[in-house]
Order: C-alpha cells, then structure tokens, then sequence
C-alpha cells in the first residue's frame, strides 16, 4: 500500500523550501494550473508515501488541534542529530508539546502553515 498525505496550503513555495530544505525531503514531481490548482509532490523515492501540497484561489482555512502531529523518525541517532542541527540553523524554533511524550522523546516544531511536527529518534529515549 502507498500513502500520500494531501494538504492545501496558501504558502506553496515557502512550504517547498521548508520541506526540502530544512527537512531533507525531494521534489519528485508537481503540476501547475490544473483545474486551477498548482502543486508539488514531496518525499523521498524510496518511501512508499510522500506528501502532495496544492494552492490554489480557494484560500486554506487550516484548523487543527494541539495534538494534530506529524512525526518523523529518523532511523539512526545520526540522521536524528543532523535534522535537529538543520532546523537550529534555519532559525526554526522548538516548541513545547501539549502531550509530555512528545517532550520526553522528541523536539516539536511548526511549519510554514502552523502545522506541528515532531522528530523523533526511531527507538525512542528520554531527550530530557
């Protein structure tokens, strides 16, 4: 099964850089102006998902709970340390999670669009 995670977004280009830029991600593909929408598709080739973001004259309304996460697992302690490095020098603050899990094992921040994320070492541990 393949996933992909659909998001209408007022930002397109500023949420492009911030996930391929800050959070390593690929640009796999995009389309402009169809029906009236333009978009880009986000991941990585070797993942079973990606993400497709779509802006279009119809403005994004986003609402969303505290808890609405998005998590990201690096797979190695590693890749966890560079992540969290990237996101320090693009000035990208963390924040604290209304769950203390969150705080306890990992280091929440927002995108462009408010949206929370969280990343997280796959083998979870106490950060604090």
């Amino acid at each position: 099964m393949h996933l992909r995670v659909a998001r209408h977004t007022n930002n397109l280009k500023e949420i492009e850089n911030f996930y391929v830029n800050v959070l390593g991600f690929e640009r796999l593909g995009g389309f402009q102006n169809h029906n009236n929408y333009d978009g880009v598709f986000i991941g990585r080739p070797d993942l079973d998902w990606h993400f497709e973001f779509t802006q279009s004259e119809t403005k994004a309304v986003h609402v969303f709970d505290e808890d609405d996460l998005l998590v990201l697992y690096p797979d190695t302690i590693r890749k966890y340390n560079m992540l969290y490095i990237q996101i320090m020098e693009h000035n990208i603050e963390f924040i604290e999670a209304v769950n203390p899990y969150w705080n306890e094992n990992g280091r929440m921040f927002l995108d462009p669009d408010g949206y929370r994320i969280v990343i997280s070492p796959l083998k979870a541990t106490k950060l604090n």
